[in-house]
């Protein structure tokens, strides 16, 4: 967590900067959407304020949720959708426990074994209580290639269900080789099993269409961590914060910045 005040040289107040950054992350609107409701509150903001604030605060809400979450349990299920950015298509790879709860997600330009090796190296790390095991496998990330012998990870995966995606199997074996999954990792290729994130990939794709497509990489990049939190965080993943429990989670968000719900 940041050591300097997150709302620090703002003109407007943090509580107000907060509710335009969750409701744009939360509910299918755009800026300009944004705008004219805060408008009808009597604050007068423009668009590209609030896309400021997103691009600023979306990543750090993220950041800050990410020990507050709860454990995901050993049955993954791995799949991708399309994103598009600046009129081409990315692909965001994505996966949920047997129950439906967000493990981790990772958006890359390509959709071959590498990336699926980085994808899978995240969601690893994310599953590792070891501060400094997680830091090790976090660096795998930007470097997929120079893969260390990584042993005695905790939380790996029982089982892993894909699509027919080719590039799962090569990541997987890449993986085993190099000592970072344990051999006795399943993975099944069984479409009708991954129902389940196929239905939850819905969350993030009609959070997208307002805006109709992101411009840069780096801005998707920053939007999506935001929208993906929030789906945790409705979906009750945070600890003592329950599903559903509309009025905890907003006091949840406040707290973590230190705003006054």
């Amino acid at each position: 967590m940041s050591h300097h005040p997150p709302f620090k040289w703002r003109h407007f107040q943090p509580g107000m900067i907060l509710l335009c950054v969750r409701w744009y992350l939360r509910y299918a609107l755009s800026y300009r959407d944004l705008e004219e409701m805060m408008l009808e509150r009597g604050l007068c903001v423009d668009h590209t304020t609030i896309y400021r604030w997103v691009q600023r605060y979306a990543p750090e809400l993220e950041k800050r949720c990410r020990t507050r979450l709860r454990i995901c349990n050993d049955s993954w299920k791995v799949d991708e959708t399309y994103i598009k950015i600046k009129k081409a298509w990315a692909y965001l790879y994505r996966a949920v426990d047997s129950e439906g709860n967000t493990l981790e997600f990772l958006l890359s330009p390509t959709r071959d074994a590498e990336a699926a090796k980085r994808f899978f190296l995240k969601a690893l790390a994310s599953t590792v209580r070891s501060v400094s095991l997680a830091c090790l496998v976090t660096k795998q990330v930007a470097s997929p290639m120079a893969l260390t012998d990584i042993t005695a990870i905790t939380l790996a995966p029982r089982v892993i269900n894909v699509d027919k995606n080719a590039a799962y199997p090569k990541a997987i074996a890449d993986l085993k080789a190099a000592g970072v999954l344990p051999e006795s990792v399943e993975l099944r290729q069984v479409k009708y099993l991954n129902n389940l994130i196929e239905q939850d990939h819905r969350f993030i794709k009609r959070l997208t269409k307002p805006g109709m497509g992101f411009f840069s990489f780096e801005t998707a990049e920053r939007t999506l961590q935001g929208y993906e939190v929030m789906n945790m965080i409705r979906k009750g993943q945070i600890r003592s914060v329950g599903k559903g429990d509309i009025l905890r989670q907003v006091t949840f968000i406040s707290r973590l910045f230190g705003v006054a719900a």
